[in-house]
């Protein structure tokens, strides 16, 4: 059945997206494969990924840098967001996919393609990620969704690849499904799909143990610049070593690990294990700098923003003009959220202790106890007296109806 002449296909190496190769080709007729792998910091060798998309029988097999362009354009703006979806989970994956969306539909514009494609199942949030995001970027492109309709089990799929000439190495296999990149790992699958079961410690990767931590807390002074991280224990780093180094430090300490019931877009629950040690680190030290600079009114009404952006972004609409709109509200606020934030690493623990900026809305003079306080206590009788009126008000004609 032909789909479509020329293809660019998402390529993770896995047994999928390199089954995809023939499968397109085979039974739907494209005539050229290109597949593009993209580096998002997960620290895999991605020149055998390259090659072994090569050997399957692709004409062009791509390698997208894109790490430095996923933590300024697509994670630093999640932060300033303060974005959790159902307030637990920071969107570390979720936040890769609307990028490799744009750049395989940069590299289908460049090879004049008609077509991108994806390993994605038919159960999961992502298809609908890659899918939705790819209509905004170009609604003229056709997406192919191999794994979605084959019908093919894993044993099935791995014989399918061998009866085309492919070679899968002989390994014990994983009862886990792991993604990674810089800013996180997620685990499903296997054992974790019975909710009662615990983790076990070969599931983390980027937290120790408790028991492995050290036994004595470490402090680290987070800085931000209109609202986005600039600096660790005042060395100002470019995004992606800041990232990288807090992710060692917070990790060491055991923090980052997330065990959650999570709602799918598609309508079930699944069971999700996620590590993110630097951006939960990150948010949570963003946030109490905002209670800083931040007026009352603008903080109480942005957490209905982030709650709507995190469930935006979690369910594929980067590109959407409410998040958009969103994105105006959120940078708008952040002009004066600059400031050093400090906060104790502790067994599997991480508090703000501490926090400071020029821009703060709080003053001593006002909230001190002592001798020094210059709050005009005089003003509050006449204060409360109007702010109470409506209640007093509705009181008297309610007892008096």
């Amino acid at each position: 059945m032909g789909r479509a002449e020329k293809v660019v296909l998402a390529y993770s190496g896995g047994v999928d997206t390199t089954v995809c190769i023939p499968y397109l080709m085979n039974e739907w007729g494209v005539k050229e494969v290109i597949t593009l792998a993209a580096d998002l910091g997960q620290g895999d060798e991605l020149e055998p990924i390259r090659q072994k998309a090569l050997k399957a029988g692709v004409t062009e097999s791509l390698v997208a840098d894109l790490t430095a362009e996923f933590i300024q354009d697509y994670a630093f703006p999640a932060i300033q967001a303060n974005a959790l979806y159902e307030n637990r989970y920071p969107l570390s994956t979720a936040l890769a996919r609307p990028l490799i969306a744009k750049a395989l539909v940069e590299a289908a514009n460049h090879y004049g393609a008609d077509a991108v494609a994806h390993g994605c199942t038919g159960k999961g949030n992502d298809q609908v990620r890659f899918d939705v995001a790819i209509a905004a970027l170009n609604p003229s492109l056709k997406v192919l969704a191999p794994a979605r309709e084959w019908g093919m089990s894993r044993e099935e799929t791995i014989a399918y690849g061998e009866r085309t000439g492919l070679t899968f190495p002989v390994k014990k296999s994983s009862p886990y499904s792991i993604d990674r990149n810089l800013l996180g790992r997620s685990i499903e699958a296997g054992p974790l799909e019975n909710p009662m079961n615990e983790p076990l410690e070969e599931v983390f990767l980027m937290t120790q143990a408790i028991e492995n931590t050290p036994d004595q807390p470490e402090y680290v002074d987070i800085g931000f610049t209109q609202g986005l991280p600039t600096s660790l224990n005042g060395a100002v780093l470019e995004p992606v070593a800041l990232i990288s180094q807090l992710n060692e430090l917070v990790g060491r300490h055991g923090v980052g690990r997330i065990d959650m019931i999570e709602n799918r877009l598609v309508g079930i629950k699944s069971r999700e294990i996620y590590e993110a040690p630097a951006l939960l680190v990150l948010i949570d030290a963003h946030r109490d700098l905002e209670s800083l600079t931040l007026t009352a009114d603008v903080s109480q009404y942005k957490r209905g923003i982030e709650e709507t952006y995190s469930r935006l972004v979690y369910n594929g609409l980067w590109y959407s003009p409410l998040k958009l709109a969103l994105d105006a509200f959120i940078q708008q606020t952040q002009e004066r959220v600059t400031g050093t934030v400090r906060v104790k690493l502790f067994k599997g623990n991480a508090r703000v202790v501490g926090r400071q900026s020029n821009l703060a809305l709080y003053t001593e003079a006002l909230a001190t106890y002592s001798a020094d306080d210059q709050f005009d206590h005089k003003a509050a009788e006449g204060f409360i007296y109007v702010w109470g009126l409506p209640t007093r008000v509705w009181s008297e004609k309610l007892r008096n109806s």
